[in-house]
């Protein structure tokens, strides 16, 4: 039996993880830039290794390079599953 991984269910552990890096809630949107929330390399490496245990998705430096908003990072992660 496969557990089936929704959008959402996504959305919601980036938007978690985003707000335990000091990323202010209120500004967390799928619009809002990484840079806009000072979200570093450092938060998307911990952001890779939280899907990584939650999902089984594993994000290379080349795919985090690319993940300029919140959008991005949600939208990569569920191409990945």
């Amino acid at each position: 039996m496969s557990t089936v991984v929704t959008e959402e269910q996504i959305e919601k552990v980036v938007v978690e993880s985003l707000e335990t890096f000091g990323a202010d809630p209120e500004h967390i949107k799928l619009d809002a830039t990484l840079e806009a929330l000072d979200i570093d390399s450092l938060d998307l490496a911990e952001l890779s290794q939280i899907v990584h245990e939650q999902f089984g998705v594993e994000l290379k430096g080349s795919d985090v390079a690319e993940i300029n908003t919140v959008d991005d990072a949600v939208k990569l992660i569920t191409s990945r599953i």
